[in-house]
């Protein structure tokens, strides 16, 4: 039986960074705080924990003094910089350059004035940050729906969280220019990570070429349910994992090529995992 793993998953850029600036801290320290996990993925929090990463949230952000502390890749609203430099805690940020970009630009489209509007999950920690650009005051939409409820008859201006889908983005987008009422101004921009972005296309591609696929994803990932729903879209034979204790031998009775993939916060060391626990089972 042919068991492959898809090249293009894994860590993305942002989640790579993060965690190579985690273990370069924790090879010269015993100990370092993160704020909230580090990458949505279990085991490898649970990886970076018995390396010394302890996790934290932002409750602990009043109670930590004096200490180090890593900013993951998703971003932090201003007011976590604020705290750390009162509570004397010094900051590894490793804020995704993608990301940090889309906060400045939605601080000076705030200051500028104007509804701002985030196609994004509300709650998760990226939006968190951008919203946090306005003083709380942007309006999340997380689907078509939600961007029936704006307020057409004020100036809009669309930002997206980015690794949102661009089909969804663009539909909004389309919705909203059609309902834009005289006299009021609507821009947009497109914000979406394309090495996020262009994974859509490849897991396709992917999902067709093998007649079971293992979607290996942390629960918490966002950007794994979308993963994995278009890999469902495209092969029924798709079942999501979270390590390899979760595979179900009987999916392979009568199979000849297996595909395993996974999201952007999936390491590249837990999917081969799974492929050698099929083969060890197989031989």
């Amino acid at each position: 039986m042919l068991i492959e793993i898809d090249e293009g998953s894994g860590f993305c850029f942002g989640v790579t960074t993060a965690i190579r600036k985690a273990e370069e801290e924790l090879a010269k320290n015993e100990s370092l705080y993160c704020l909230g996990d580090i990458v949505h993925n279990g085991r490898e929090v649970e990886r970076l924990k018995k390396m010394g990463l302890i996790t934290v949230d932002h409750a602990d952000l009043d109670t930590l003094h004096d200490t180090k502390m890593l900013l993951r890749a998703h971003g932090e609203p201003p007011i976590t910089y604020e705290k750390a430099k009162y509570h004397n805690i010094s900051l590894i940020d490793a804020t995704c350059p993608v990301v940090l970009n889309l906060q400045k630009r939605i601080k000076k489209a705030y200051e500028e004035g104007g509804q701002i509007v985030i196609y994004g999950k509300n709650g998760h920690a990226e939006v968190v940050g951008l919203v946090g650009q306005t003083e709380g005051t942007a309006i999340v939409i997380e689907n078509l729906e939600d961007a029936k409820k704006l307020d057409f008859k004020h100036d809009i201006q669309l930002f997206s969280q980015t690794t949102k889908s661009l089909e969804g983005f663009r539909e909004i987008v389309s919705y909203i220019e059609q309902n834009m009422q005289e006299g009021a101004r609507f821009s947009y921009f497109d914000t979406i990570c394309r090495r996020v972005a262009n994974r859509i296309p490849n897991i396709r591609n992917f999902a067709v070429q093998h007649d079971v696929i293992l979607f290996v994803c942390g629960r918490k990932s966002s950007n794994g349910k979308v993963l994995y729903n278009e890999c469902l879209s495209m092969n029924p034979h798709t079942y999501m994992i979270d390590d390899p204790s979760d595979i179900d031998f009987t999916w392979f009775d009568g199979v000849e090529s297996v595909g395993i993939c996974g999201a952007t916060s999936t390491p590249k060391w837990l999917m081969e995992d799974c492929k050698r626990k099929i083969e060890n089972e197989k031989a």
